[in-house]
């Protein structure tokens, strides 16, 4: 397999290709967590909207902004929680991470 720009290495578990080792063993730490009960719903690569798709004053569209989560599940208490394994905190991410909270009121867990 082919390195990525962050050195992460693609890794397939269950089929599913995940971007890095760290993202594919904490899936498999999450599939445990909801079969022994202490989590529920979990889902992989969830989209959050954060920027609306808008017009320029030249009547170009300006794409929206968009996260998307590694992981998201309801722990013990019903909470959602909204989970992202990193390695390296690009700019990009720092942002996308301040907007999940004024626009969703959602604080991201990094693992």
């Amino acid at each position: 397999m082919r390195w990525t720009k962050y050195g992460n290495r693609k890794t397939v578990i269950d089929g599913i290709v995940f971007d890095s080792k760290a993202e594919a063993r904490r899936y498999c730490e999450l599939s445990l967590m909801q079969k022994a009960g202490e989590i529920s719903d979990l889902r992989l690569q969830v989209p959050f909207g954060l920027i609306e798709t808008q017009r320029r004053s030249d009547g170009k569209m300006e794409r929206g902004v968009v996260y998307v989560a590694d992981f998201t599940y309801r722990d013990r208490n019903g909470q959602l929680v909204v989970e992202d394994v990193k390695g390296k905190r690009t700019a990009e991410y720092i942002i996308k991470r301040k907007l999940m909270l004024q626009v969703h009121h959602i604080e991201i867990r990094e693992v």
